[in-house]
């Protein structure tokens, strides 16, 4: 069967029956809208097409909270827009690399285009600001990376600032963001965690372990460890020692 299409053509209504007749399609197809049916959800996918973050970055960029972040999150990942993946003990999101996305992506650049004259400008500014973000985390991992290799050595924020490029400020509330804790106790930790390790598998006096982990004072050492393990390193070690 045959219908004229009004432009001198003509359409097959069987060929179009048969397509609509897959109700596994057509129902992958609406959840596929339903799923962008929302402002918030088009903003993050639209984001995640064009760089990858995690749910603290993602809220800081859209200005919501992160457990709101993670709702619009789950339902876009179930329709197979987004996927995630690990990187250490963080979780980032990206669009999909399925067909269904890709379209996606496109159908909604060029309803933005047609909407909004400026869609170009605002577009490479959304781009500017989510690569600045992302060039910005990369920084704070090699931060945090180079503070773990050099664990013996103290760096004041202002030596981190000048090594790496970037101000205090930022070094700071990034730092916090990416790993959920502040510089100076992040680090503390990684610092009490190697004092354990060497105490456990080593026979370096104490006084050779504070210095490994940084600090030039045994009483400060030994004070900052029992508030990590409810004791001091001479009774952390006693019923190691006796194994």
């Amino acid at each position: 069967m045959k219908k004229a299409n009004g432009a001198g053509g003509y359409f097959n209504l069987n060929s179009i029956k048969e397509i609509l007749s897959d109700e596994n399609m057509v129902s992958v197809t609406a959840e596929c809208f339903a799923a962008l049916s929302d402002s918030a959800r088009v903003k993050i996918f639209m984001l995640l097409c064009h760089t990858k973050l995690c749910v603290a970055d993602i809220a800081d960029f859209m200005e919501m909270t992160a457990p709101g972040v993670s709702h619009h999150l789950k339902i876009l990942k179930e329709t197979d827009l987004i996927e995630s993946y690990r990187d250490g003990k963080e979780v980032f999101y990206a669009a999909s690399h399925s067909q269904i996305s890709r379209t996606m992506h496109g159908i909604i650049e060029k309803l933005m285009k047609i909407n909004c004259p400026d869609f170009e400008s605002k577009h490479e500014k959304i781009n500017a600001s989510a690569q600045f973000r992302s060039d910005q985390i990369k920084i704070i991992r090699q931060v945090h990376d180079f503070l773990c290799e050099n664990i013996s050595r103290r760096f004041t924020i202002e030596d981190l600032s000048k090594k790496f490029g970037m101000n205090t400020t930022t070094l700071k509330t990034v730092f916090k963001d990416v790993y959920g804790t502040s510089l100076a106790f992040h680090i503390k930790e990684h610092r009490m965690k190697k004092a354990a390790e060497l105490l456990a598998k080593t026979e370096l006096s104490v006084s050779e372990i504070a210095s490994a982990v940084g600090y030039e004072s045994q009483g400060k050492f030994s004070a900052t460890f029992k508030e990590f393990y409810k004791m001091i390193p001479t009774e952390y070690r006693e019923p190691l020692q006796k194994h």
